[in-house]
């Protein structure tokens, strides 16, 4: 007859040493293991996804920048050659001052989209 310790029926809920006979430092560098490939799903994973997102947010930035100082640039000209004599000598600056007045502007509404974020589009009921 054998150990029901060492060789159970099958099915009979007993416990197979066969199974366990794994020393201490096979547990622990399984855990080891399990714990450093948890880490790298649940942390660099994400950080990958969040980098991209990042990337894309300051070319975007950049852009819209560059987007607006040309824009501002353009409207400036166009004063200074619509206008003709009438901005010339001691005038000069007004364009400029526009210009000024005009990106400040667009500055200005660009923080209070971020400001409110979301909240402005919603509709209130």
């Amino acid at each position: 007859m054998s150990d029901p310790d060492t060789n159970p029926a099958p099915g009979s809920g007993g416990r197979d040493r066969r199974r366990d006979d794994k020393g201490f430092g096979t547990h622990v560098n399984e855990l080891l293991a399990l714990t450093i490939a948890y880490a790298k799903q649940e942390t660099i994973a994400p950080l990958k996804s969040l980098g991209r997102y990042v990337a894309w947010g300051v070319a975007g930035a950049i852009l819209f920048a560059t987007g607006g100082a040309m824009l501002t640039l353009t409207a400036v000209r166009v004063v200074q050659a619509e206008t003709g004599p009438h901005l010339r000598g001691d005038l000069t600056w007004v364009p400029y001052l526009g210009g000024v007045i005009v990106a400040g502007a667009g500055a200005a509404w660009a923080t209070l989209r971020i400001v409110k974020g979301d909240r402005a589009l919603k509709v209130t009921r």
